[in-house]
């Protein structure tokens, strides 16, 4: 198991913890995914959440329709425009989720002790008897003693709002269950999530699809959640569908591990995917609870080593009703930034609790405090010695700019970038300084229309942690050998003083392109 991340240096002045932190004008280096709905559809409340630390924002299909995202994401480009903040779009797919249809949308209570029919049969009407389930092979895969957990919306575990069934008897396709906790199920829509079973359904649904094609192509997101991939095969549909789609070629797979069987293939699904989701709502149902944080510590590890982007699930729970999180949440952000993770995904928080806004500055907060904490020299060291000799150009590049950096004490890393991958792997090493990446377009032509890549690139590194893009002028080349160079770099750091991350005196690393050469320069700012 790798070591600690936590540096804290001796004596230890307790009374310290409680001195305010410095102000900054970047809430945290770990980005924050927050899931827009009904509690955060408007304007105003998305540019709280864009100017209270949120990059990423998460379009969940298993909510809403296509028309309310539309009119959702229509809101974010206002509020982006006005806040002046980028922001990516995640869409996340639905998969082979296991729903319960509650025609009546009446309240249906389960006692103790007593027994319900999960049935295929979607004619019935759901009841404290019977609960028609959207997938007709459930008998043939559940056996006697089997658990399944059913709630609404997302999984909380909550005894009030959700259940626990245990399989006592499968009678043709229909499946008893003895109910183990009372609870009164609420809405419209419930989902089932059975343990370490395997459903038959297509990781990507039909509907999927459909969303996909349309919503998707329309809107041209910069990341697809893969719900419950389950083998790296997932990954590769998913990214033959989305290069069938033209102008989603260019769309980041992050891989979202829901269950036992992504846990069994998650070295060749990591290999896979452009990034990983640790659903933890549902991997706290299919693994036992004393499992759980030793999957989440070995599997941002093995993303941070590879340089992946890893996001952790279900933080703050508690917040989508209160104003504060537990304190077991707190200290659990905090463990996840240090355990290497690069953004948090806050889900019902904001989809549709009561203080998103609050939600995301919090979260932000604990982020920035674990941070400050991180033990980098350590972190760098084992990530030096995963890549091992020789290194690559690049690589060489990348740690040799981060190293430099720390030395010099640089307040910021400018990296000027066509593809994002120097950028990206400046971001692994984990500087304690922020990455501004400067995303210099490139111009290509099909023969009958021009047309600039470069925006892609920029709003998919707003989930890397510590780094932060800015679009260049595309007029000045990433490689030039020409004086162009010192313009963009002059933009850069008008750019980085705007912000306020850079001050006069300040050291700045530089790393670019000069001709075939890649050059990793230092320089001390006047007044």
């Amino acid at each position: 198991m790798p070591s600690t991340n936590l540096l804290l240096e001796e004596p230890i002045r307790m009374a310290s913890i409680l001195e305010p932190s410095k102000p900054s004008f970047f809430p945290a280096m770990t980005k924050i995914v927050g899931t827009l709905g009904p509690r955060s559809q408007s304007v105003e409340i998305i540019s709280g959440l864009l100017n209270t630390g949120m990059s990423v924002a998460r379009f969940d299909f298993s909510w809403g329709d296509a028309e309310s995202h539309r009119e959702t994401l229509g809101n974010l480009k206002a509020a982006v425009k006005s806040t002046k903040k980028l922001c990516a779009v995640m869409l996340d797919t639905v998969g082979p989720e296991l729903q319960v249809v509650n025609k009546s949308g009446q309240a249906i209570s389960l006692k103790e002790d007593g027994f319900v029919t999960l049935t295929p049969n979607q004619e019935k009407d759901a009841s404290s008897e019977v609960l028609p389930v959207n997938y007709s092979g459930l008998a043939k895969v559940v056996k006697k003693g089997d658990m399944i957990f059913m709630g609404k919306y997302l999984f909380t575990g909550s005894e009030i709002t959700s259940v626990w069934l245990e399989v006592a008897e499968v009678k043709g396709e229909d499946v008893v269950c003895v109910i183990k906790n009372s609870a009164t199920l609420d809405g419209t829509l419930f989902t089932l999530h059975a343990s370490q079973v395997h459903i038959d359904l297509p990781t990507i649904s039909e509907k999927d699809k459909e969303v996909i094609s349309s919503w998707g192509v329309q809107n041209k997101i910069d990341f697809l959640s893969l719900s419950y991939t389950r083998h790296a095969e997932d990954v590769r549909q998913a990214r033959k569908l989305l290069s069938s789609l033209g102008d989603l070629s260019q769309t980041q797979v992050f891989a979202k591990i829901e269950n036992v069987e992504g846990l069994t293939h998650f070295d060749e699904i990591l290999q896979e995917a452009d990034g990983i989701i640790l659903s933890r709502g549902n991997l706290g149902i299919d693994l036992p609870p004393e499992k759980v944080f030793l999957f989440q510590k070995a599997a941002l590890h093995k993303c941070n080593m590879v340089g992946k982007p890893a996001v952790v699930t279900r933080v703050v729970d508690s917040m989508t009703n209160n104003l504060r999180p537990t304190r077991a949440e707190a200290t659990d952000v905090a463990n996840a930034v240090l355990d290497g993770s690069d953004a948090i995904l806050l889900g019902a928080e904001t989809f549709r609790g009561l203080y998103p806004v609050e939600t995301v500055r919090t979260v932000g907060r604990i982020c920035f405090e674990a941070e400050k904490v991180f033990n980098q020299d350590l972190y760098f060291k084992k990530a030096v010695k995963y890549v091992g000799e020789p290194m690559s150009h690049l690589e060489s590049i990348a740690s040799s700019a981060v190293r430099a950096a720390i030395k010099v004490k640089a307040s910021v890393i400018i990296c000027f970038t066509s593809s994002g991958r120097a950028a990206r792997l400046i971001a692994k090493y984990r500087p304690t300084m922020p990455v501004l990446s400067v995303v210099i377009p490139r111009l290509s032509t099909n023969q009958l229309k021009w047309s600039f890549s470069g925006a892609f690139e920029a709003r998919q590194s707003l989930i890397v942690r510590g780094l932060f893009p800015m679009l260049a002028d595309p007029r000045h080349p990433a490689e030039s050998t020409s004086a162009t160079n010192e313009t963009v770099l002059k933009v850069a750091l008008d750019h980085g003083k705007a912000l306020g991350i850079i001050k006069s005196h300040d050291r700045v690393v530089v790393c670019q392109k000069v001709g075939d050469a890649s050059v990793v320069k230092i320089l001390e700012l006047e007044d």
